[in-house]
């Protein structure tokens, strides 16, 4: 399975802080906004990673990023000159997807929770094995300003409304989606909504009607953010920092990750630490190394 972290869009609710830089380059505590989805897709077990952004952000992120291999993962990159949906991601990507399986994360959208790892794990299985789709769904006291997924006893999703005046649930479908190959035929059949986008409500809607579509839940105990507002970033901010000092572990840290899976040595963990000098994000990762 291949992953793509849509990073696009002008930002416009952060202005004065995203005119010169992109939303998903803003720190969160202590790493970069995106780090958090990135760190997803890694649990998920995925390699490969296509990050589209703007022309103007793109080069940032190839900077922060490279090719990948540091960090033993593949990185691509691709243009979204304009933010026409998040369907428009599967356009965009095609050709990177092949004919793979996708995941999709919003690269402003953070999860976290003990046991993420097995809920991706499950996700991935789903959409290998029996050819479904996979969205994730967060409970929410306020449905009604969210795409909302309304499911049976065994996690089927039998209805999807966007922004409902009678919610028929409190689960909002959230930035992270699973999906087989097919969604690239999906998304090309895709009509623009009346706003102009490529809705990904729309293709969740085509899985839907061909009862392909799963919601996994996240249940007590798990954290989704969504860190588009100033109110939003802080919030997350103050968030992380309250685990992290509290469990003296990291979130989202991505060489903590590579290394713990086995997709870099030890040798080159040593040089990223080294890279990142006398910071305190290099201190922890020093104590990575010793454990």
């Amino acid at each position: 399975m291949k992953g793509i972290i849509l990073a696009g869009g002008a930002g416009t609710r952060l202005h004065p802080l995203t005119k010169v830089v992109s939303k998903q380059l803003l720190p969160v505590y202590d790493k970069p906004m995106i780090y958090y989805p990135l760190s997803v897709l890694m649990l998920a077990g995925i390699r490969e990673i296509l990050i589209i952004s703007t022309p103007h952000d793109l080069p940032n992120f190839r900077q922060l990023f490279g090719d990948g291999s540091k960090l033993g993962l593949s990185f691509s990159y691709a243009e979204q000159p304009s933010p026409d949906g998040l369907a428009q991601a599967f356009m965009i990507g095609k050709d990177f997807i092949g004919n793979d399986n996708v995941c999709l994360v919003l690269g402003d959208n953070i999860f976290y929770g003990a046991g993420l790892k097995n809920l991706l794990d499950r996700s991935v299985k789903i959409v290998t094995e029996e050819g479904k789709a996979v969205v994730f769904g967060y409970y929410v006291d306020d449905p009604e300003r969210y795409g909302v997924a309304e499911v049976d006893k065994k996690g089927n999703v039998i209805s999807i409304e966007e922004k409902p005046k009678n919610p028929k649930s409190n689960f909002a479908v959230v930035g992270l989606y699973f999906y087989p190959n097919s969604v690239i035929g999906v998304a090309k059949s895709v009509v623009p909504s009346d706003r102009g986008e490529l809705e990904i409500t729309s293709v969740n809607e085509d899985y839907l009607k061909k009862s392909l579509l799963k919601l996994q839940t996240l249940s007590r105990g798990f954290a989704w953010l969504d860190t588009g507002t100033h109110e939003a970033m802080s919030e997350a901010t103050e968030f992380v920092k309250a685990v992290e000092k509290r469990t003296s572990l990291k979130i989202a840290c991505i060489e903590e990750i590579s290394y713990l899976m086995k997709l870099i040595s030890k040798e080159q963990l040593e040089h990223l630490i080294f890279e990142h000098g006398k910071s305190a994000y290099g201190d922890y990762l020093k104590k990575v190394l010793s454990q």
